[in-house]
């Protein structure tokens, strides 16, 4: 167990040192912290793009899926971020023409600061919750790798990804996202030939594996597979991060490409991912679903191979826990501290008012990560909360010139309400997610609510209508 430990801890050491390298190199200002300066070549965005959405999610979220319902099941589930790529391809260089450092910023421009201000909180609470499970995430990590407690293992990862974060900004997060991206494929590809070869192969998993997980839909009805599909889906058509990164790639054409780049990597790290989740079942038919993948690195492969397996778990982990850290410190900073101010605020200010945010949101997700019994239900949570309040509104603000500022607003209200109600205060009926409660609700608020009220906005040409 101690060579496990040691290879993790390198590559966060690693991981740290790249960090600090780039908060002296490159961070001057808050234009640096928050887009990286707008420079990033293809190859940088492509990275963070992958790693960013390919997190616990996926390795921890998304493997427990695998594990509970089965291959086929995690097909229609995981492909979500797969179908959204192809959309982001169209939208990405349009963004980058807008120049924008949040979303709220976005929708600001078209319906004031009231779009800005909801939004602006409904992101926060979503990203605290996406940041939480990565802490989570981690903690299993070390707990399998140490033995140190779940709760303890989480304050680690924590104080982790808020020095990352703090250190560099954007630049060493996506330095250390591209690193980390091809660390993760290369982990993963290099993992499947041994994980099948210790289940017998594709012909053994079809014997061993159980009845249930053979099936298409794994025992799950079809509106509670729609309901694991549309959070995915709508988070990576309105999130924030892929938005931030096509703003800091060098030129329009560069993030319009990258979606591409995106768009494969997804589609090799989720089959890879669901050929692993799946030998796990097969290997270690009882273990906590959360591990699966991470008990397959450490007792399914041999030695050099899991620790391979393990740093590219770590990865997956780190890297979108600081993308989301770091985006919801600019919500804070940029949207609500320097819009509700009268002041001008120097560069200095704006970049210590964003490392201290880091800080204080980085406690408050470790904190919320302490409510939710395991990654994936605090996973379709935070994904509901963002997919369904700010997904629709952002997308309408793009492509749907009848929006006005009032069904905007209200639809973003009625999203993250009706999403907090089923959640928390109907807990879940039916077993159904939020989403296939909260979406509808939004959506016709935004189309019904829009159609009664008139366009109050200017310009409809988001290229053209620069906030000052």
């Amino acid at each position: 167990m101690n060579t496990y430990l040691v290879a993790v801890i390198i590559y966060l050491a690693l991981m740290a040192l790249i960090g600090v390298y780039f908060g002296k190199k490159s961070v001057k200002n808050s234009d640096d912290f928050m887009v990286a300066g707008r420079s990033l070549p293809l190859f940088v965005v492509m990275g963070t793009l992958l790693a960013t959405f390919v997190g616990s999610g996926t390795v921890v979220g998304g493997a427990s899926f695998i594990y509970q319902y089965g291959p086929f099941a995690a097909i229609f589930n995981l492909s979500g971020g797969i179908v959204g790529a192809i959309v982001l391809y169209f939208i990405a260089g349009k963004i980058r023409k807008v120049e924008i450092y949040t979303v709220p910023e976005l929708l600001e421009r078209k319906f004031g600061k009231a779009a800005l201000f909801i939004s602006s909180i409904i992101i926060i609470f979503a990203f605290v919750g996406i940041t939480a499970y990565q802490f989570t995430g981690g903690a299993y990590v070390l707990q399998l790798t140490t033995g140190i407690p779940l709760q303890a293992g989480a304050i680690i990862m924590c104080v982790l990804v808020i020095f990352l974060t703090v250190s560099g900004g954007l630049f060493s997060v996506a330095y250390t996202d591209a690193l980390s991206a091809v660390l993760i494929i290369l982990g993963f590809i290099i993992g499947v030939p041994f994980a099948l070869n210790a289940a017998g192969g594709f012909e053994g998993l079809a014997i061993s594996l159980p009845e249930i997980n053979k099936t298409w839909n794994g025992g799950l009805s079809f509106p509670q597979l729609l309901g694991f599909f549309l959070p995915l889906f709508l988070l990576v058509l309105g999130d924030q991060n892929m938005y931030q990164r096509f703003s800091a790639a060098k030129d329009p054409k560069v993030a319009q490409n990258s979606t591409i780049g995106f768009f494969v990597g997804s589609i090799f790290v989720i089959g890879l991912t669901i050929i692993l989740a799946t030998t796990s079942i097969v290997l270690f038919p009882n273990i906590a679903p959360d591990t699966a993948i991470l008990s397959l690195a450490i007792e399914g492969v041999p030695l050099v191979v899991g620790l391979l397996m393990l740093c590219a778990a770590v990865a997956f982990i780190i890297t979108t826990a600081t993308s989301y850290l770091l985006s919801a410190s600019g919500n804070i900073v940029r949207d609500l501290i320097q819009r509700s101010s009268k002041k001008t605020f120097s560069e200095g200010k704006l970049l210590w008012y964003n490392r201290v945010i880091v800080i204080i949101l980085g406690v408050l997700a470790y904190v919320l990560g302490q409510f939710f019994p395991s990654v994936l239900a605090i996973q379709m949570y935070s994904y509901t909360m963002y997919g369904a309040s700010i997904t629709p509104a952002l997308l309408a603000t793009v492509l749907w010139k009848r929006a006005t500022k009032a069904g905007i607003v209200s639809s973003m209200v009625v999203g993250g309400a009706s999403t907090m109600l089923w959640e928390l205060g109907l807990d879940r009926p039916l077993d159904w997610n939020s989403v296939l409660f909260a979406l509808p609700l939004s959506v016709l608020t935004l189309i019904i609510v829009s159609l009664l009220t008139k366009s109050k906005t200017v310009s409809t040409d988001l290229t053209n209508n620069h906030a000052g």
